[in-house]
């Protein structure tokens, strides 16, 4: 499969070399979607080999991923990858998913909850992980996590509207709407930054959006 590394990041001048530099290994493809960073973000990005797309001004995670998706699919690639420019996920790790898509058309990844993650992450996820069973009967084991790879040829039933960090949810909600075939693959991540991810107002937003995507 033709796959593309799609990297959707906000001020990540510190950890984006290395990223886009790891994840050239698995392929040629690297696309950094730049939400309107203040540092040299996209610099970085460029000069590490990876193509570059920007938004002007900072729209969010969810707007970030889609509009890379959305370049993925009119290139006609044939899979993508979406990992965090944060630093938190490995790219070695990017053939574990690659080997999944062989049997899925998408594939999630999902930490070991330990001592390492946060208390209100853990917490959080645990919730909406219920959440997510009880109204798409999909018995995920990470639902927040960002690493995921899924064939391009579901794009169109899995493209979400949301702009911030729930779009992993509505793809996931997409998901179950439409049974498609999933995998799971465990991995590990760096808590570097405490602060980063889903806060707890994301958390009673992303949970009262599952409600809504449910009724319609």
């Amino acid at each position: 499969m033709k796959t593309i590394i799609i990297i959707p990041c906000h001020n990540e001048e510190k950890n984006i070399s290395k990223v886009v530099f790891d994840s050239l290994k698995y392929s040629p493809h690297v696309l950094v979607v730049d939400d309107g960073s203040t540092d040299k973000t996209p610099q970085n990005a460029k000069e590490s080999g990876a193509t570059i797309l920007k938004h002007i001004i900072n729209l969010g995670k969810g707007a970030a991923a889609k509009t890379g998706c959305d370049y993925a699919y009119e290139k006609g690639f044939d899979s993508v990858i979406l990992i965090d420019g944060d630093g938190q996920h490995d790219p070695c790790e990017i053939p574990r998913f690659v080997e999944q898509l062989n049997q899925a058309d998408i594939v999630f990844g999902y930490r070991k909850f330990s001592k390492n993650m946060p208390f209100v992450f853990r917490f959080g996820n645990q919730l909406i992980n219920l959440v997510t069973k009880v109204l798409y009967g999909l018995n995920l084991k990470d639902t927040q996590n960002g690493y995921r790879a899924f064939k391009v040829n579901i794009y169109r039933k899995i493209r979400w509207k949301a702009q911030d960090y729930s779009m992993e949810s509505e793809m996931i909600a997409n998901v179950g709407r439409y049974k498609l075939n999933h995998k799971e693959v465990p991995i590990q991540t760096i808590y570097s930054d405490n602060y980063k991810g889903t806060t707890i107002i994301d958390g009673i937003k992303i949970v009262l959006n599952m409600f809504l995507w449910r009724l319609n």
